[in-house]
C-alpha cells in the first residue's frame, strides 16, 4: 500500500474484524498510523530530502495510552534533535496530519498535532516548554503538560521522550506543590450518577438521554493513574500498565484495576455500532440491559472512589 486512499480502504476492510478486541484494535491502530506516517515521510523526503537530524514522532491522548476505540482523533507531536527550530519538521508534521486525516483520524479540535509548532520542537525547546508549563501553573499550561505526559514514541528515538519525562519528574520532585496543582487541573468532572444512583444523562440536544462515558467515567481512572505516575515516576502512558507499575505501598489503588479492565471491555462493546468519532463516546442508557446498567454503575462508583483516594494521596504528598 503506497497511498493514503489505499490505507483507508484497508482500514475499512479490517476495522470491524478487530473492533471487539481491545488489544487487537489498538495494535491495528498502531500499524495503520505507522504505515501512514511512513508514506508521509517518503512524500516529504521526495521534495525536501532526508530529515536533517534524528527525531521521534509521539502519540498522545487515547493513542498514547493504547486506549483507542474504533474511531479516534489525532493527538501527536515531534521531538527532533538539536537546539534550534528546523522548518523541515513542521512540513513533516503537516504532511503526517494530512495523512492521518485521509486514512480516517479526525484532526484534533485543540490542535494537538505535529503540524502545530507548539507540539513540534527540538529537544531543547521541548525542555524549555515543559519547564514553562509547570512554572506558570496556569490551567492551560498544566493541561498541556498532562496531555504531553500521556505520550509514547510511535516512530523514531525512544530516548528523546524518556529524557524529557525524566526532566519533568525532577521538576515535580523539586516542586511537590505541583502534584496538587495538577490534581486541581483535572478535578472538575461531571458526575455520572445522582444521589439516588440514577444515571445523570444529557437533557437536551443530539445526545439527550445519553452519557458521555469518556468524560464521566473513563477520565477519573485515566487522571488518577496519571497523577500517581507523576509520584511513582512511571514512564508508560498506558493506564493499565500504570496500575501494574505501582509500588506495593499503593495496594489500596490496585483493587480498581479490574474495574478499569471491565470499563475498557464495556466501551469496546458499546461503541461497536458507532459510525463516527463524534458519537463514539456517548451511550444511550435506555438501550442497556439491566445487568449492563448495574455493571456500569459499579464501574462509575469505583471511578469516583479511586479519584477520591488519589486526592488523599496527593494531599499527603504535598504536606
Amino acid at each position: 500500500m503506497n497511498t493514503y486512499s489505499e490505507l483507508k480502504t484497508w482500514r475499512n476492510s479490517v476495522i470491524k474484524k478487530v473492533s471487539t478486541d481491545h488489544y487487537k484494535l489498538n495494535s491495528f491502530h498502531d500499524e495503520l498510523m505507522i504505515k501512514s506516517i511512513r508514506i508521509a515521510i517518503r512524500k516529504v523526503e521526495s521534495e525536501w530530502g532526508t530529515p536533517p537530524t534524528r527525531f521521534a514522532f509521539i502519540v498522545m491522548g487515547s493513542a498514547g495510552r493504547f486506549e483507542q476505540l474504533k474511531w479516534s482523533d489525532q493527538d501527536h507531536g515531534i521531538i527532533f534533535e538539536g537546539s534550534i527550530n528546523q522548518p523541515y519538521y513542521k512540513l513533516l508534521g503537516a504532511e503526517i496530519s494530512k495523512a492521518l486525516t485521509e486514512v480516517g483520524y479526525e484532526p484534533c479540535d485543540g490542535k494537538v498535532m505535529a503540524s502545530n509548532v507548539q507540539w513540534c520542537k527540538s529537544i531543547e525547546e521541548w525542555k524549555e516548554q515543559i519547564e514553562k508549563w509547570l512554572n506558570k501553573e496556569k490551567w492551560e499550561t498544566l493541561r498541556n503538560f498532562s496531555i504531553f505526559f500521556d505520550s509514547r514514541v510511535l516512530i523514531g528515538e525512544a530516548d528523546f521522550l524518556r529524557d524529557l519525562k525524566r526532566g519533568a519528574f525532577r521538576l515535580l520532585q523539586e516542586n511537590p506543590h505541583l502534584y496538587f496543582r495538577l490534581y486541581e487541573n483535572v478535578a472538575k468532572l461531571p458526575k455520572p450518577l445522582g444521589v439516588f444512583g440514577q444515571f445523570l444523562t444529557e437533557q437536551r440536544g443530539e445526545f439527550a438521554g445519553m452519557i458521555n462515558i469518556k468524560e464521566n467515567i473513563v477520565f477519573p481512572y485515566v487522571n488518577s493513574l496519571r497523577l500517581l505516575a507523576y509520584i511513582e515516576e512511571i514512564y508508560t502512558p498506558s493506564t493499565l500498565e500504570r496500575f501494574e507499575s505501582l509500588s506495593p505501598s499503593f495496594d489500596n489503588i490496585l483493587k480498581y484495576k479490574s474495574s478499569f479492565q471491565s470499563l475498557q471491555n464495556f466501551r469496546i462493546k458499546a461503541s461497536e455500532k458507532a459510525v463516527s468519532y463524534s458519537k463514539i463516546h456517548h451511550i444511550d442508557i435506555k438501550k442497556l440491559k439491566g445487568s449492563e446498567k448495574n455493571e456500569l454503575k459499579m464501574i462509575a462508583n469505583n471511578a469516583r472512589r479511586l479519584f477520591y483516594e488519589t486526592k488523599k494521596i496527593i494531599e499527603d504528598r504535598c504536606r
